[in-house]
């Protein structure tokens, strides 16, 4: 089998910085200066979804603003404990799409490996918030199993790594992941979906950057970015090295009431993101996921956002307005 050259390293800088993560909300408010009054008066919704931001992505916070938009992605707050009719556990039906523990089919031509259930950083709206990753997540041990599987279809041709967040693996993992699938003789492209190089920009190192270059398969990194403020020097070199692998960089966004649900902050955002190599690809509505009601924005507000980024910025910096409803055959335009 096909084995990638990985550039040796010593003990890796981006793994040092995610154990060094923050998971208490009261060093969170210390660290921006904000009082304590702030904290939830209960800790019942981070035993269920615990904080996890690293400091690199805390240090683009404004300090004193408990409304920053970046730090409204991360704060566990009372109201993810409100009960709200129409959202659910489970609410892009990720269940009935299970094809053996790891591997989900959505849509046609393409399959997604649940690679792991870490991340970098816990999103507050995360839609998979609620996910059983002990049971439905791969191993290492099952990736061959996996493989397989894939190979009985010959009309998928793309590969997406998710979970979780595939770049929370090594790269002798992935690499050993990827050399596997190249074998598969129908599949063409390769979708990386990750926030690593926006929140942890560290981890786009010279060994990752290896085996992208490397690879066969046509790659595309879907990159995660809700507002401007998330770029600064940092994010901007890890997506220009990147961009040197000659890989795709496309941005999914979502709609977040209280981050970026106003005409500036989307065209904003859309301005950065090309200026960084990025084409802005999704603007998701919220996904209905119990815990994150308090960020839902209406459907009529959301439509009226998009038109009127469309009359200051050109086509190709607009992304598609789209909903995902369970065991549709594609995501639904607006």
């Amino acid at each position: 089998m096909l084995q990638h050259k990985l550039i040796q390293q010593s003990p890796s800088d981006w793994q040092h910085a995610l154990a060094q993560a923050i998971r208490e909300p009261a060093e969170l408010l210390k660290l921006l200066d904000l009082p304590t009054e702030l904290l939830p008066g209960s800790d019942t919704m981070t035993q269920q979804f615990p904080l996890r931001v690293p400091h690199s992505f805390v240090a683009r916070m404004k300090k004193g603003d408990p409304h920053d938009p970046l730090l409204r992605q991360v704060l566990p707050l009372d109201a993810e404990l409100d009960d709200v009719s129409g959202f659910g556990l489970d609410p892009v039906g990720d269940h009935n799409a299970i094809i053996n523990r790891g591997l989900l089919q959505k849509y046609q031509g393409r399959v997604l490996i649940m690679t792991t259930a870490a991340c970098a950083i816990h999103c507050r709206y995360c839609f998979r918030r609620h996910f059983p990753y002990s049971k439905q997540s791969s191993r290492q041990s099952l990736w061959q199993k996996i493989c397989n599987e894939i190979e009985k279809d010959s009309n998928i041709n793309e590969v997406i790594l998710s979970g979780g967040d595939p770049l929370s693996l090594a790269d002798t993992q992935l690499s050993q992941l990827i050399a596997m699938l190249e074998q598969l003789p129908q599949l063409k492209r390769l979708r990386i979906h990750t926030r690593y190089p926006i929140v942890l920009p560290q981890r786009i190192n010279a060994s990752l950057l290896e085996w992208l270059t490397q690879t066969r398969l046509n790659t595309i990194v879907v990159i995660h970015s809700n507002h401007a403020n998330e770029f600064n020097a940092e994010v901007s070199a890890a997506m220009k090295k990147l961009k040197s692998t000659g890989t795709t960089l496309l941005n999914q966004t979502v709609l977040l009431r209280g981050v970026n649900d106003n005409i500036k902050a989307l065209s904003q955002l859309s301005e950065e993101l090309f200026d960084n190599g990025v084409l802005p690809y999704y603007l998701h509505l919220l996904d209905k996921v119990q815990g994150a009601a308090h960020f839902d924005v209406e459907r009529k507000k959301a439509k009226h956002l998009i038109k009127e980024v469309r009359k200051l910025l050109p086509g190709y910096l607009v992304p598609q307005l789209v909903e995902e409803i369970a065991q549709a055959p594609y995501k639904q335009p607006l």
